[in-house]
């Protein structure tokens, strides 16, 4: 008996637009596997000047013009320019086109929109390689978890962070070495304020929450506190309790219900599977109603790591994957941050204490600078430029309880 196997069907044509870490590196993985079935027809780039790895034939320089060619299968977008990703991606999403992309801060902003036009013109849009890197969280969340509540997703989002917490750690260095060291290796931006700042990691805390609870949040809504002012002193106190500093993501269910979002420096114990993710490795935690905790680790960056993503979603577009956002079908929950958190502040600047009006203080230490009590999640959403100005570090114990008292209406903003 012979059998007789059908002929390959003609590779996806790809346009892909941009052609920096992540765009070349799913042109060198689809040059490693010519049997992928995907072909790069067209590149867009924005310079005519940069230096680049291929000959400047191979390159179109107006985006838009892949928009207009009606022989291309997918569209790829992998550039670093949030608002014309956004433009270029709806567009493309008007003319029902197939669209990869892996623009974090775009989807953050304008994911609701972008669902809602997939929906109205039946277009596609897949964005695995927005979180994470590699590790395939949001596939996950939206297919298999998708008919099964979460009380929680928590996680090491941002692999430039965790390399300098590492180092720190590892060192007992201070801050601007680990960070140097960081960018030498190419973990690190130049200009390191999106990922050290915690606005990275809260990007894709706002797209996991559309997948997780079903909950379309702003990124202003979702307190996001960095480590551009960790010193020793800190890494020290968390060695005391014998924890390590982590910036870590957290969403939510509460008790009565509602859902909480959290992006901020975080005292994590050796138990949580976080405490061993070190270096520019992410990791995330998925603790499901019945499944119970589910843990996922891999690199979160680099150009090989998110290329593999972009390969994934497209692999998953040839075979007429779309996400199905089950949750958004479900009673929306409710967005809650009238609660108080237990944290260790760092600062010389007393009135940023009387500011953050402590609720309960549980430690002082005059001679270090840090005291560690309860404050209402209000006032550090309120105060979070006060506290970066003023150099404050700031990391959670861990501990959040329901807001005590209301808060006070104490305006010290003029004041500082």
């Amino acid at each position: 008996m012979s059998i007789n196997s059908a002929p390959a069907p003609a590779p996806l044509r790809i346009g892909l637009i941009g052609f920096g870490c992540v765009g070349q590196g799913l042109y060198d993985i689809l040059q490693q596997q010519p049997e992928s079935g995907f072909e790069i027809a067209r590149i867009a780039v924005k310079s005519t000047t940069k230096a680049r790895t291929l000959p400047l034939d191979r390159f179109d320089f107006q985006a838009d013009d892949l928009l207009q060619d009606a022989s291309l299968d997918v569209l790829v977008e992998v550039i670093d320019d949030a608002d014309e990703a956004f433009r270029l991606v709806r567009e493309a999403l008007r003319q029902g086109r197939r669209v990869v992309t892996a623009n974090k801060a775009m989807l953050a902003r304008h994911l609701q929109e972008l669902v809602q036009l997939q929906q109205q013109t039946g277009g596609t849009l897949l964005y695995e390689a927005a979180v994470c890197g590699s590790i395939p969280i949001i596939r996950t969340l939206d297919a298999y978890f998708g008919a099964e509540p979460l009380r929680s997703v928590t996680g090491i989002l941002n692999g430039s962070s965790n390399y300098v917490l590492t180092r720190m750690g590892e060192q007992g260095a201070d801050y601007a070495p680990a960070l140097d060291e960081a960018q030498q290796k190419g973990f690190a931006e130049t200009d390191p304020a999106l990922d050290m700042g915690a606005f990275d990691p809260r990007s894709k805390t706002v797209i996991l929450a559309a997948h997780a609870y079903g909950t379309f949040l702003q990124p202003d809504e979702v307190l996001n506190l960095g480590i551009e002012s960790i010193s020793a002193v800190d890494i020290a106190f968390a060695a005391t309790l014998g924890r390590k500093i982590k910036v870590v993501a957290g969403l939510q269910r509460l008790p009565d219900g509602r859902v909480t979002a959290l992006v901020t420096p975080l005292l994590v114990a050796p138990e949580s599977p976080l405490y061993a993710v070190d270096h520019e490795f992410n990791g995330v935690v998925i603790e499901a109603d019945f499944a119970g905790e589910q843990f996922l680790r891999g690199r979160g960056a680099g150009g090989h790591p998110t290329g593999s993503a972009v390969l994934a979603d497209l692999a998953a577009i040839r075979q007429g994957y779309a996400y199905q956002y089950p949750k958004l079908h479900a009673a929306p929950l409710t967005y809650a941050t009238d609660l108080e958190l237990e944290i260790y502040l760092r600062t010389d600047e007393d009135r940023l204490i009387d500011a953050l009006d402590f609720t309960e203080i549980s430690e002082e230490a005059d001679e270090d600078g840090y005291v560690v009590g309860y404050v209402a999640l209000a006032n550090l959403l309120r105060l979070r430029d006060k506290l970066r100005e003023y150099g404050a570090f700031v990391v959670r114990t861990g501990q959040v309880r329901p807001l005590s008292s209301p808060v006070a209406a104490r305006e010290f903003e003029d004041a500082l």
